[in-house]
C-alpha cells in the first residue's frame, strides 16, 4: 500500500511565448486532468481563430488571452500524477505583469524556467530568473523547449543549457535537471521522446517528483494578521487569515502593541473549530481593541519596528527616488514610509551594477532598499515566514513595487 505524498506547488516562469501555456495544457492533457469537453472547445476555439491545435488555450481561457497570445494573469492548476497532488502556477512572462511573477513565485516550493531553445537566454527570461533568485527557490528544473523546431539536435540543447548555467550560477541557482522538451508534442513532458535518445535523464515529471515542499508553515510560529473586527451580538470578534503556525485557544500577543490576548476558542459556522491551522480564515471573540493590521503572534515573536531593509524590484513607469515618501503594505498592515538609501542597484537581466548609492531606481531595476516608517510595522524574514516577509510598495494608490525583507533594523 503505498503511502499519500506531500502536495507540490512549482511556478513556471520564462519569457513571453517561450511554451509555458502550451507546457501547461500538455501536463494536463497527458495526466488526464482536464474536464471533460475541455479539448473539444479548444478545438472549436483555434478552428474560429482560423489556428491549428494549440494546447496553450487550455490555460489562456480568457478571450484577451486568446486573441492577444498573451498570458496576463497569475493562474493556479491542479492535477494529480501517480501518488502525488499537483499545482502549478503559470507566471506571465510580459514584463507588464511582473509583479504577478513575483507573486506565484512567492507561492511556490519549486520552478520550471521554460527557454525557447532557437531563442536561448532573453531578457525576460534572466528578469524572471533574478526573481526566483531573490525569492529564495532552490528545487529548480530548467526546460529547454520546442526541440522540434530545431530537429531535436543535442549540439542546440547543450549550447542553451550552457549558457542558462552560467547566468543562473551568478545568482547561485543550480537547476536539478536540464531537460530537452517538445511540449506541444508531449515529449520528455510525461512521456520520454523517441526523437532524443541522447538525453537519458528524467522526464519533467519524474524530475519534480523529487522535490519537496518547503518546510510546512503549520510547524512555524503563529501569525493571525487582523483583516477587519466585526460587532457581533454586542462582542467583537476579530478575522483573518492564519499565515503560519496554528491559532487555536491559549494565550497570546498582539502586536505591535504587545498586549495580551487570551482566545478562548474560534467561531465558525454551522461548527466553531478546534483550531486553524496556516492558510484558513478563522476568527475568534476580543476584548482588548484589535483593529485591522494588528498581529495575533505566538512562539517566537516577529520584529516590529520603524524599519526595515529589503531587495527591491521597482515596476513604476516613474522611479524611485531616494528621500520620496511610499506606501508599504506587510500582509493587511499599511504604513507611509520613506526612501532612505538606495544600495546595490542592478539591471535585472544582466545583474549588473549600475551604482551602489544610488538616487534612484528606474522600472525593472533591482536594489538594495532601506525604509522607514511613521508607525511600527510587524514582520518576519522572507525565508523564516514568507507571507509576513514580503511587502509591495503602492504609490497614489498604484502598486508600483515590491520586494522582501531581508534584515530587520532596530
Amino acid at each position: 500500500m503505498f503511502m499519500e505524498e506531500e502536495f507540490l506547488g512549482f511556478v513556471i516562469t520564462g519569457h513571453v511565448d517561450h511554451g509555458k501555456s502550451t507546457l501547461i495544457g500538455r501536463i494536463l492533457y497527458d495526466t488526464n486532468s482536464l474536464q471533460e469537453g475541455r479539448i473539444e472547445e479548444v478545438r472549436k476555439t483555434c478552428e474560429m481563430l482560423g489556428r491549428q491545435m494549440e494546447f496553450a488555450y487550455v490555460i489562456d481561457h480568457l478571450r484577451e488571452e486568446r486573441e492577444n497570445e498573451m498570458t496576463i494573469d497569475t493562474a493556479q492548476t491542479f492535477f494529480r500524477w501517480g501518488n502525488r497532488d499537483y499545482a502549478i502556477i503559470d507566471a506571465p512572462g510580459h514584463k507588464e505583469f511582473m509583479k504577478n511573477m513575483i507573486t506565484g513565485a512567492s507561492l511556490a516550493d519549486a520552478a520550471v524556467l521554460i527557454i525557447d531553445v532557437a531563442e536561448g537566454m532573453r531578457e525576460q527570461t534572466q528578469r524572471h530568473a533574478y526573481a526566483l533568485g531573490m525569492l529564495g527557490l532552490e528545487q529548480v528544473i530548467v526546460v529547454i523547449n520546442k526541440m522540434d523546431k530545431v530537429g531535436h539536435k543535442k549540439e542546440n540543447f547543450e549550447k542553451v543549457k550552457a549558457e542558462a548555467a552560467k547566468f543562473l550560477l551568478r545568482l547561485k541557482i543550480k537547476p536539478s535537471h536540464f531537460i530537452p522538451i517538445a511540449a506541444l508534442h508531449g515529449e520528455n513532458v510525461v512521456k520520454r521522446s523517441e526523437n532524443m535518445p541522447w538525453y537519458d535523464g528524467p522526464v519533467l515529471l519524474e524530475a519534480l517528483k523529487g522535490f519537496k515542499p518547503r518546510k510546512s508553515l503549520k510547524m512555524r510560529p503563529l501569525r493571525f494578521p487582523v483583516q477587519d473586527v466585526y460587532d457581533f451580538e454586542g462582542k467583537k470578534i476579530a478575522v483573518g487569515r492564519v499565515e503560519s503556525g496554528v491559532l487555536a485557544a491559549g494565550e497570546m500577543v498582539a502586536l505591535p502593541s504587545g498586549k495580551k490576548i487570551i482566545v478562548k476558542g474560534l467561531e465558525g459556522f454551522p461548527k466553531a473549530p478546534k483550531n486553524a491551522e496556516a492558510g484558513i480564515n478563522s476568527g475568534f471573540f476580543e476584548d482588548i481593541g484589535l483593529k485591522r493590521g494588528d498581529v495575533v503572534c505566538a512562539g517566537k515573536l516577529p520584529h516590529s519596528g520603524k524599519k526595515l531593509e529589503g531587495s527591491v524590484f521597482w515596476l513604476g513607469i516613474e522611479p524611485l527616488k531616494k528621500g520620496e515618501k511610499i506606501l508599504c503594505r506587510i500582509a493587511t498592515q499599511e504604513a507611509e514610509g520613506t526612501v532612505e538609501k538606495i544600495s546595490k542597484r542592478m539591471n535585472s537581466s544582466t545583474l549588473e551594477i549600475i551604482e551602489n548609492d544610488a538616487t534612484k531606481l528606474e522600472g525593472t531595476e533591482a536594489a538594495e532598499v532601506l525604509l522607514s516608517f511613521s508607525k511600527p510595522l510587524v514582520s518576519d524574514l522572507f525565508g523564516e515566514i514568507p507571507t509576513m516577509g514580503r511587502f509591495v510598495l503602492a504609490r497614489h494608490g498604484i502598486v508600483e513595487g515590491g520586494g522582501i525583507i531581508t534584515k530587520a533594523v532596530e
